[in-house]
């Protein structure tokens, strides 16, 4: 009797269930209150129901139909949607349904991916910006984390969000006035390598013996989840945790890289990330040739810039002692948003990096260097706090190192602190003990402790070496 008793409760529950789902459709939890669309492209909205069952979506004037398959899965595909910072509702109703599933404050602007680690992950409270959480009444930029709940920005709620993807929205939004989402998607410590979707490690082949390691897990769990809500592109603050790596945290990268587009499938969307700050906490490096921790991965990231529709924001300038996390993430932030600025919102009177290594010449004893992002001209600057970088006249370049071949050394080189000057778009560099110099580092150590060359769009040069 118990037995049957027990069927019976299940089988009512069972009911109970497919009367629940055909009456009332799910929707992604992406799709909350307040949640953001990104505008000028298809934007699909997907959930559950009954196997069979016809939903209806409708946006503004659009109303857009589907029918469940046998998993029970829907999806529709909004048109394109002009931004817009007025408030709207979403509405998802099935035949049968008693009332919609109503989703209200909608607005439709820019959705950023914001990944990476822990530089990524902590938010406004964990960093010195009281200031700047009192005075962030922003109600047309969101936050959602992992996709579950989306945030209006305010005094109460900002010191939650990111704080390198605050700064950067902020500056998004106040240059533009088009509504800002957040897609927080990072955790702290993480490799880059469980972030990389196994098509991107598919399709390189210089990751083909580790990608029998336990790939793409954080993907798995946290990003593919989120896959495919419309999104305008993506930035990523990550490498501390792979800070011993050299041109295979390159290949990390675009892997990274290339794999998001391929299974976001919405084309090369723009992908910026930031470059690793100064190593603070050690000693400025005693010895020219500069291979010490972070300086190869630096140059990783720099080489990353191969793949197209990519942006690297240089932070080498922004360390803090001791402190593997610093306080200058408005820097950060407002950086890759120069990047977004300038190629994304066709901001022509804005300049989107500091000088690039481009090349080298070699002039008698001297090696002549030249820049892509030389703006305005070369300068040698400070950077104090958060104020912006000024211009030190008479200033001596520092932290340049020169290199003239040795036998005796592993590397076939021996280098050398250099004198450097800067020579109209170029830096010519030379030391009277090399008269045959072969070869260029600059800012090449772990912390490279005044490290000052810069533009005078005030954006630093990131480090470089020429051997590569």
């Amino acid at each position: 009797m118990k037995q049957i008793l027990t069927i019976g409760l299940m089988m009512i529950g069972w009911v109970a269930g497919i009367a629940l789902a055909q009456d009332n459709p799910a929707v992604n939890k992406l799709f909350s209150n307040h949640v953001v669309l990104q505008r000028d492209r298809p934007v699909p909205v997907w959930g559950t129901a009954k196997p069979g069952t016809k939903i209806t979506v409708k946006f503004g004037q659009q109303e857009k139909t589907a029918e469940t398959g046998t998993d029970g899965k829907w999806l529709v595909r909004l048109d394109a949607l002009k931004a817009s910072a007025e408030p709207a509702e979403l509405t998802i109703k099935s035949a049968t349904a008693d009332k919609p599933v109503i989703i209200t404050d909608v607005l439709v602007g820019d959705v950023w991916l914001c990944s990476g680690q822990s530089n990524m992950e902590w938010g406004m409270n964990k960093f010195k910006t009281e200031e700047d959480v009192a005075k962030a009444d922003f109600p047309k930029i969101r936050q959602t984390k992992f996709g579950d709940g989306w945030v209006v920005c305010s005094p109460q709620t900002a010191g939650d969000f990111s704080a390198t993807s605050f700064y950067f929205g902020r500056r998004i939004f106040q240059e533009t006035g088009i509504p800002v989402g957040l897609l927080y998607d990072a955790v702290g410590a993480t490799k880059i390598e469980s972030w990389i979707p196994p098509e991107g490690v598919k399709d390189s082949p210089a990751l083909k013996e580790i990608a029998k390691e336990d790939y793409s897990k954080l993907f798995t769990q946290l990003t593919q989840p989120l896959i495919p809500f419309a999104i305008k592109g993506m930035i990523w603050y990550q490498g501390e945790a792979n800070a011993d790596e050299g041109d295979i945290y390159m290949h990390k990268m675009i892997a990274l890289i290339t794999g998001l587009r391929k299974v976001w499938a919405q084309g090369d969307f723009p992908f910026y990330f930031v470059q690793l700050p100064a190593l603070t906490w050690q000693e400025p490096e005693p010895k020219p040739e500069g291979l010490t921790v972070m300086a190869p991965c630096r140059m990783a990231q720099f080489k990353a810039l191969r793949v197209p529709n990519t942006g690297m924001a240089v932070t080498i300038d922004l360390g803090e002692a001791e402190n593997l996390h610093p306080n200058t993430k408005f820097d950060a932030g407002n950086r890759l948003a120069l990047w977004a600025l300038a190629k994304d919102y066709g901001r022509k009177d804005l300049f989107c990096s500091g000088p690039l290594y481009k090349g080298m010449k070699i002039e008698g004893n001297k090696i002549r260097i030249s820049f892509d992002y030389v703006g305005k001209g070369l300068m040698v600057g400070s950077k104090t706090g958060r104020e912006p970088v000024q211009e030190v006249a008479d200033g001596k370049l520092k932290r340049f190192a020169i290199a003239a071949k040795d036998g005796a050394e592993k590397t076939g080189l021996k280098w050398f602190w250099a004198e450097a000057v800067i020579d109209g778009d170029s830096v010519v560099v030379s030391c009277p003990e090399v008269q045959q110099p072969v070869a260029v580092h600059y800012a090449y150590n772990g912390n490279p402790s005044g490290c000052n060359l810069y533009n005078k769009n005030g954006l630093p040069a990131s480090p470089f070496r020429t051997e590569d």
